[in-house]
């Protein structure tokens, strides 16, 4: 009796073990939500440059998680990328709040950020946020930086043999 206890709390263990594993490799791909999904509200914001915004990512507002991004596609019009974000019903903003996409961290993933505005009436569901800023694309300030040291370093050799 005594081994057949042992080998069922070593089972029960296991499968515990198992599914802590589950739930984190669900958390670290943002593909869990506890925060009770479908209960807010969604609004639109167009951005000429996303970066590496993937769906699912987070909608944060002074640090702290008020929704999530629902979908990304590509205006064909204005070729701009159209983010969908879902925001909680309990959590409104003004009219003329703004959208950043920012990066935890130097290199960490991409999330949007609001920063609510002055306006007496709020966001309501299917608007859009008209005041964006596109993601700063490292690829893109590191060529800018080249871009630029090599144009003081041809100004500079042109200067030098007049």
């Amino acid at each position: 009796m005594n081994k057949k206890s042992t080998e069922i709390l070593v089972g029960l263990f296991v499968v515990l073990g198992a599914l802590a594993l589950v739930f984190l490799a669900m958390k670290a791909a943002n593909l869990t939500s506890f925060t009770g999904s479908g209960d807010g509200y969604v609004v639109q914001a167009r951005f000429d440059n996303i970066g590496g915004l993937k769906p699912r990512a987070p909608v944060r507002s002074a640090g702290v998680d008020v929704g999530r991004v629902r979908s990304i596609t590509l205006d064909p019009q204005t070729y701009q990328g159209v983010v969908t974000m879902e925001l909680r019903k309990d959590v409104q903003f003004p009219k003329d709040s703004s959208a950043k996409i920012l990066t935890s961290g130097l290199l960490g993933d991409q999330y949007v950020g609001i920063e609510p505005g002055a306006d007496e009436k709020n966001l309501a569901a299917g608007d859009v946020i008209k005041q964006t800023q596109s993601a700063l694309v490292l690829e893109n300030l590191i060529g800018q930086l080249l871009f630029s040291k090599a144009a003081d370093a041809g100004t500079a050799a042109s200067g030098g043999e007049k």
